[in-house]
């Protein structure tokens, strides 16, 4: 079995709980408060500006075969993945560049960070984003919420297009062949980060 492939069974084990989390289960039925859902985009908006750092700092060291996949991932979630964040936050009233970090949001863009400094170790750390994103929008579009806004968010996630980039991570996790042990400990340290992310300030 692929080294992406053992994180993913275990991502599967700890993604339950992100499923049954109050702000997923009230995106998921289109009930969510809006301060709640406006709280969040604020956070994510600073999230992933630190994670078109984390994807730059992990293609300053990506063999080459790699470095291609890595700049078209900044790129993309800089100039694409943003800007649909900003046209979402708009209509919650968020206040990106007022924003400040909580600490969920502090403590997993710290550890993205930290992590990068080793490739392939980075690789692992930042899957759980990846792969949990897409798999939280496939299963909610099973059943997608009336409310259009929120609706919007899930098929962002459920888009096969977003699917596609997480696989693109799994086979450079499996190339650049991190220690098996310490890929899983840093996936599921991930996992964790991204369920806390979840209870918004």
């Amino acid at each position: 079995m692929s080294i992406a492939r053992e994180l993913e069974e275990v991502g599967e084990g700890l993604l339950a709980e992100q499923l049954a989390h109050p702000t997923v289960r009230g995106i998921a039925e289109g009930t969510l408060d809006e301060r709640v859902f406006r709280s969040w985009l604020e956070q994510d908006y600073l999230f992933l500006l630190d994670y078109v750092r984390v994807f730059s700092r992990l293609a300053w060291q990506a063999p080459d075969a790699h470095l291609g996949d890595l700049v078209d991932l900044a790129h993309g979630t800089f100039h694409e993945e943003l800007s649909l964040h900003r046209s979402l936050s708009a209509e919650f009233g968020a206040d990106l560049d007022g924003a400040v970090k909580g600490g969920p949001c502090a403590a997993y863009t710290a550890f993205l960070l930290e992590s990068a400094a080793d490739y392939g170790e980075g690789l692992a750390a930042l899957y759980p984003c990846m792969w949990g994103y897409a798999r939280i929008g496939a299963v909610l579009a099973e059943n997608p919420p009336a409310d259009p806004r929120y609706k919007k968010w899930v098929d962002s996630y459920a888009d096969p297009a977003f699917a596609a980039l997480g696989r693109r991570i799994a086979h450079m996790i499996d190339e650049a062949a991190p220690t098996p042990s310490r890929a899983r400990a840093l996936f599921t340290e991930g996992m964790h980060h991204e369920l806390a992310f979840w209870s918004v300030p």
